[in-house]
């Protein structure tokens, strides 16, 4: 019996994002990985900087009889873009594309209508949540901290 939906989840969310057209031309990572900046254009998913938690989640019971649960879990990600220069604006509308890409591949298609329910694993999924920070170390970098949140019957 399983016991959470995550996995499958996290797999499918990840198989999605890597066949979107959109985002062909940015490193799409599982979880964190060593610093790496030859790649100026990376998406995280199961990580986000200053956060140990890959995915949050909560179950309950979603009837009398105790037979199916409700699990409710968020999966953290985070998109980056860095230039050389100190142009902030340009860095910051490259990681707002990113994210929105990120939203566009979670949306129905003819091509792929399973994709709101990350290829049936969940009931629905969406973007959330997000956090915006900037930096201009070596350059210009902007991140942006988001969840993808999700809602499965166990």
């Amino acid at each position: 019996m399983q016991t959470s939906r995550v996995p499958a989840a996290v797999d499918a969310l990840l198989e999605i994002l890597r066949a979107a057209p959109g985002l062909a031309e940015v490193l799409i990572l599982d979880g964190p990985t060593s610093v790496n900046f030859t790649s100026r254009h990376r998406l995280y998913v199961g990580w986000q900087p200053g956060d140990a938690m890959a995915v949050t989640l909560t179950q309950d019971f979603n009837a009398a009889g105790a037979r199916t649960r409700d699990e409710n879990f968020s999966i953290g990600c985070y998109a980056e873009s860095r230039a050389g220069d100190k142009d902030m604006a340009i860095v910051r509308n490259r990681v707002f594309d990113t994210v929105g890409e990120v939203e566009i591949a979670l949306r129905a298609t003819n091509v792929l209508p399973e994709a709101p329910t990350l290829l049936g694993t969940v009931l629905w999924a969406h973007l959330a949540t997000g956090d915006l920070t900037q930096a201009t170390e070596s350059g210009s970098l902007a991140g942006l901290a988001f969840t993808v949140t999700c809602r499965a019957r166990i």
